[in-house]
């Protein structure tokens, strides 16, 4: 059985032999440094059914070993990412990322082997310095910080390969694992490796808790930080070390060309799904542990499934859903507000031409023909009778025929919003002209668009403002929402309340 959990896994294991190698197989490797956690295939024939089996029991070490690192991993992630976003330094995740590079070939040729203390102290080393030159070449030139950012991430990462080429050719550099650090192999996680990752999240959970209020005020507003006393810049630089210790830390993991998806799109999932930063921080930090386990899940169920990769998938996976299916900023939320914005802006300009074919005839009679109101709106009777079912779908229109002719009756709900949106008409139109000094005939247009999102306070303050009016520049009366409300509050519909004719005022 061969059994992937990794780019290129292509270690063997024997068959088991002896009980002592049993009691290792089943101990839990998080507390033990000695076991090797890239060390799986050829037990037995099996299938997926059994391999997802072996991977929920977590009866093997690695694992657990991939499980652990994977949810620090996404912790660390999801908690700094978000920053990140906020910030608009995704980029600047892209260049550490690549930056340090280098130093992990160079931690690996000072030490000899692959010592991960030697790498984790040269690639800090590495991303420090990659941090300090984009600044440098910032203040110090006139290029911008984008185009900075570009040339530092070229150019380390170019070192970085030319490095890596040259380890591969040293008599032990075939057997260096140092390719993993490109896209990642979870299977090759040590003991060791995994207390780093948790060092790191357990880091960043504390710091952030202790300073969020600087953090949070220094990625919105560094002016205003720096106003309050705050030391922006130390907090700044704070969060950048944390950054490149999450970078230097995920390499294993994830690999160094792709985690910087990992640090920006769950963040950015979940900046889709919030408007809190605590929240974001909250959920960004479980996108990013689904993301890690679903990626290690999917890597060990097939043969040579790279691990960065996998997480990186479904990560966007995650976003994909963010994206279309967010509450307030996914697509299909958005389509289906601005869907239904405008069925109720067609349903209230059809309650208005109602309510102005009753006008015309002076309120009398109680229901309104549907010819009549065809040529008010100047469409046919089909199209007509169409969005009069729409009002009677929403429950305020009814519709009868009288001597073999369609009518319209609008119920008590029904007549109250078509007063309102009329009321808001006129007097949108009568501040245009009084305040705004418009025209009378040029204000009808602007009240059109208007009349449908004047909120209830809105009103009552132009109402206020124009000293409580009856009429609208052109002589027509201002239906009284507070009058017709009142009216149906006191008991009972009569001709007046219902609308054939206009209240007293």
């Amino acid at each position: 059985m061969k059994l992937g959990f990794g780019y290129g896994v292509s270690h063997q294991l024997t068959r088991v032999k002896s009980p002592r190698y049993l009691l290792v197989l089943l101990s839990i490797l998080f507390f033990s440094a000695t076991a090797e956690a890239a060390r799986i295939s050829d037990l037995e024939e099996t299938n997926v059914w059994e391999q997802m089996f072996r991977f929920f029991s977590m009866r093997d070490d690695v694992v657990r070993t991939a499980l652990l690192g994977s949810v620090f991993l996404g912790v660390s992630c999801g908690l700094l990412g978000s920053f990140i976003v906020v910030r608009k330094l995704s980029l600047f995740g892209d260049t550490l990322s690549h930056a340090v590079l280098p130093g992990v070939a160079i931690g690996y040729l000072v030490a000899g082997q692959k010592d991960p203390f030697a790498i984790f102290f040269g690639a800090t080393l590495a991303g420090i310095l990659g941090t300090v030159m984009v600044n440098l070449i910032k203040k110090t030139t006139h290029i911008k910080e984008d185009s900075s950012l570009g040339m530092v991430l070229a150019g380390f990462y170019g070192v970085g390969i030319v490095l890596m080429n040259r380890i591969q050719k040293l008599p032990t550099g075939t057997q260096s694992g140092l390719d993993k650090f490109l896209f990642g192999q979870a299977a090759a996680l040590s003991a060791t490796e995994v207390w780093m990752i948790a060092g790191v999240a357990a880091a960043s959970i504390v710091l952030v808790l202790l300073f969020y209020r600087q953090f949070l005020v220094g990625s919105f507003d560094i002016g205003f930080a720096r106003s309050l006393g705050l030391p922006a810049g130390l907090f700044h630089y704070l969060l950048m070390m944390l950054l490149a210790f999450t970078v230097v830390v995920s390499l294993q993991a994830v690999g160094a060309v792709l985690v910087s998806a990992m640090l920006v799109i769950p963040a950015a999932s979940a900046y889709l799904l919030t408007d809190r930063m605590h929240r974001m921080l909250i959920i960004a930090s479980g996108f990013g542990i689904f993301s890690g386990v679903l990626g290690a899940f999917f890597s060990f169920l097939g043969n040579s499934l790279p691990t960065g990769p996998l997480m990186v998938l479904a990560s966007s996976a995650v976003f994909t859903l963010s994206f279309f299916f967010s509450p307030k900023h996914g697509l299909v939320s958005r389509w289906r507000k601005r869907r239904s914005g405008q069925i109720r802006i067609e349903n209230e300009n059809t309650l208005k031409a109602i309510y102005q074919v009753r006008e015309s005839y002076g309120f009398a009679g109680e229901g309104v023909k549907v010819k009549d109101l065809a040529i008010r709106m100047n469409e046919t009777s089909d199209e007509t009778l169409r969005r009069l079912q729409k009002l009677r779908a929403v429950g305020v229109c009814d519709l009868k025929e009288i001597e073999g002719k369609p009518f319209a009756f609008l119920n008590p709900e029904g007549w109250l919003r078509a007063c309102a949106v009329v009321r808001n008409h006129r007097l949108w139109e009568l501040y245009l002209t009084n305040q705004a000094e418009y025209e009378p005939d040029h204000v009808h247009d602007d009240a059109e668009i208007i009349e449908h999102v004047l909120g209830e306070e809105t009103v009552r303050r132009l109402e206020r403002l124009l000293d409580y009016p009856v009429e609208d520049p052109h002589g027509k009366l201002i239906p009284s929402l507070a009058d017709l409300q009142r009216s149906l509050t006191q008991g009972g519909l009569d001709e007046k309340t219902t609308g054939y004719r206009m209240p007293n005022r």
